[in-house]
């Protein structure tokens, strides 16, 4: 089949079984989280752990809740990495260093899932399983019951309580990303992702030499991994390894398991607020990001100008396989950069400076197109708060979204979101880049080593956990660094997220007038997406053109 025809394919495959997937998916995501009704494994939960599952909290005990379950597990994974050789299945592994316990601990508890390893050479069997995917499960869980307390702001009035974090964090585990991960273990396993329990295994080669492979329970972790975002590889290769992603099918599935919870949410939020016109209004402007972002690194890897050799073979080839080619890998790289994911299926640091720059410039959106599972929705909402707002300014009345008037206290609580992820990205890579020891770690000189150390706090910052790969990042400092800069980006936004939930909770519902500006139509989607192309553009344009723009001028 013609490659280009492939490619068209493909992504039609993948938008035809998202838009399947919208309403079911969207409607029933509402009903777990609005439902009075308890499952008996749920009431074994919270009979375990003493939550009173009937019982709302108001938002700073919600937030309370979420940053000690979330310090919590950051403490249990440690302990995990660091006893790794005194568990069983550990597979003769070592104990992980301090640094690098610190920095994979916080890694996986932010949805970040950065690695400074090689998994298959660091990590057991067991640590696999009950310490990275566990954390994989629930980090998912924690964004959604996030945006599921932000959306009850919207939704309630007079009245201090946003939802209870436990109840949400439980069913969305139980209900939600459980059946849903063991079915497509399954059919992962079926298109040929491994699923076993070998350990290394040494074997002969065609030519006569020695490889030694180690399996693993790759399956069920690929699910987790892609459904929530996460992005973790059982093996250092991650999605370009044949036992994570054997074939052109798996990759598309991968694919549409990252995109598939955060493309729905929009129809959650609709479903909740009594108005899926708002929601079909906030999916606009996620598929129009993306396939915008779809469009651009497609072509720049295709028919760059820079390469002579790439016109040749008819693409960018370096740093992709051969089994999926150009199109498939800058369709997963988009995707992954857009959501909170962080798999890859090729080298980023191998793209065109257009394709890696926008790569780049896809996380720095806040991965909102559709973004991770939870943060992708929420992180739009706040800038839908600020667009409202600016259209106010522009006609000289008070603001309101969908009922809540906007005053100077939701404002703050947006503007100090949206300012957090840029301050710590931008400042630890302007910290990394003034200490010479730390610029050593850089593989390439000039702009596109900028490059790879602005991908990776970018990366950390907005709890991707991709990188450029041309960067030496397994050092006592980058990794504390890195895992300072990944929990402050994960737990900061999400307490401004709960303090302005609790603030629009607190307000008695407006009534709609014809003053008030119709955040469903066409105008709305168009202006809310220049506010975040602008807002970003102007946040990050310095940094990019040390780095992308000025490799790509070169």
């Amino acid at each position: 089949m013609n490659e280009t025809l492939a490619g068209w394919l493909q992504i039609l495959a993948l938008m035809a079984a998202l838009a399947l997937s919208y309403r079911p998916l969207g409607d029933y995501l509402a009903h777990c989280l609005t439902s009075t009704r308890h499952l008996r494994a749920e009431r074994l939960v919270y009979r375990a752990g003493g939550v009173r599952p009937d019982t709302d909290q108001t938002w700073p005990v919600y937030v309370r809740s979420v940053l000690a379950f979330s310090l919590v597990s950051v403490v249990f994974l440690y302990a995990f990495l660091r006893l790794q050789n005194h568990l069983p299945l550990s597979l003769g592994r070592g104990p992980v260093t301090p640094d690098q316990s610190f920095n994979t601990a916080v890694s996986f508890v932010t949805n970040t899932n950065w690695q400074s390893y090689a998994g298959e050479r660091t990590m057991g069997h067991l640590v696999q399983m009950a310490g990275l995917a566990v954390q994989n499960f629930v980090s998912a869980a924690v964004g959604v019951a996030v945006v599921a307390a932000l959306i009850r702001g919207f939704t309630r009035e007079r009245t201090d309580r946003v939802g209870n974090f436990w109840v949400d964090l439980t069913r969305l585990v139980v209900r939600v990303l459980l059946p849903i991960a063991f079915v497509f273990a399954l059919v992962l396993a079926a298109g040929g992702v491994i699923q076993n329990l070998h350990g290394d295994q040494t074997l002969t080669t065609i030519s006569g030499g020695l490889q030694t492979i180690t399996g693993g329970p790759v399956a069920s972790q690929e699910a987790i991994k892609e459904l929530g975002t996460n992005g973790g590889g059982f093996y250092n290769a991650n999605s370009a390894h044949p036992f994570e992603n054997p074939t052109g099918l798996t990759n598309l599935i991968e694919i549409y398991l990252m995109l598939v919870i955060a493309v729905c949410l929009p129809r959650t939020f609709g479903a909740m607020t009594g108005d899926r016109r708002q929601g079909y209004a906030i999916l606009a402007v996620m598929a129009l990001l993306w396939a915008a972002s779809v469009a651009v690194v497609t072509a720049d890897e295709l028919h760059s100008v820079s390469s002579t050799a790439g016109h040749a073979a008819g693409g960018m080839m370096e740093g992709k396989e051969q089994r999926l080619g150009v199109w498939a890998s800058a369709l997963f790289a988009v995707s992954t950069t857009l959501t909170s994911c962080g798999a890859a299926d090729s080298a980023h640091d191998s793209y065109t400076p257009g394709g890696g720059g926008l790569l780049i410039f896809n996380m720095m959106l806040g991965e909102i197109a559709p973004g991770g599972t939870g943060s992708g929705l929420y992180g739009m909402l706040i800038l839908a708060v600020v667009t409202v707002f600016v259209a106010g300014l522009m006609v000289g009345r008070t603001p309101e979204y969908l009922g809540k008037k906007l005053g100077s206290r939701e404002i703050k609580f947006a503007s100090l979101y949206i300012l957090t992820t840029p301050a710590v990205a931008l400042t630890g890579a302007g910290i990394a880049m003034a200490l010479p020891g730390e610029r050593a770690s850089m593989a390439n000189p000039g702009p596109h080593g900028f490059s790879e150390v602005l991908y990776a706090f970018a990366s950390a910052a907005n709890n991707n956990g991709s990188a450029f790969a041309g960067l030496s990042s397994d050092t006592v400092w980058y990794n504390t660094a890195l895992g300072l800069v990944m929990l402050t980006g994960r737990l900061l936004p999400m307490v401004f997220v709960l303090a302005l939930a609790g603030s629009l909770a607190a307000q008695r519902t407006v009534p709609v007038t014809a003053g008030t500006l119709p955040t469903h139509r066409p105008q709305f989607v168009g202006l809310l997406t220049a506010v975040i192309l602008v807002v970003v553009g102007l946040t990050y344009f310095p940094a990019l053109a040390l780095g992308p723009l000025a490799e790509g001028l070169r």
